[in-house]
C-alpha cells in the first residue's frame, strides 16, 4: 500500500520547480493505519508558499485510492530538508 501511496503522489508537482513532491524529498514517509494513511512531509523552508497547497493536493492524490478512507499530513521539520533529498530522476528533470 505504501508503494500505490507514493506512486500516487507522483502526481503531485511542485509548481516552483515542476518536479513531484517524492522525487523532490518532501515525503518523508507514509504509514499505513488500517484504511486511514499518515504521510509525513516536509517543504523546502518552513515559510513556502505554496504549503497549504501541496499538502491539499497530497491528501487529495492519496485519497483518490479506493482502500483509503482517511488522510493525515504531518509536517516534519526535522531533519530539514535539503537538496541531498532529491531523487537521481528529480535531479535529472532539474537538469543537475
Amino acid at each position: 500500500m505504501k508503494k500505490k501511496v507514493l506512486e500516487k503522489l507522483k502526481e503531485v508537482i511542485d509548481p516552483e520547480v515542476g518536479v513531484n513532491v517524492v522525487d523532490l524529498g518532501l515525503i518523508y514517509g507514509v504509514e499505513v493505519k488500517g484504511d486511514t494513511i499518515v504521510i509525513k512531509m516536509s517543504f523546502t523552508t518552513p515559510s513556502c508558499p505554496l504549503l497549504g497547497f501541496l499538502v491539499n493536493q497530497v491528501q487529495e492524490k492519496a485519497k483518490e485510492l479506493k482502500e483509503v478512507k482517511e488522510v493525515k499530513v504531518e509536517l516534519v521539520w526535522d531533519p530539514p530538508w535539503s537538496p541531498e533529498r532529491i531523487s537521481e530522476e528529480g535531479k535529472r528533470v532539474m537538469g543537475l
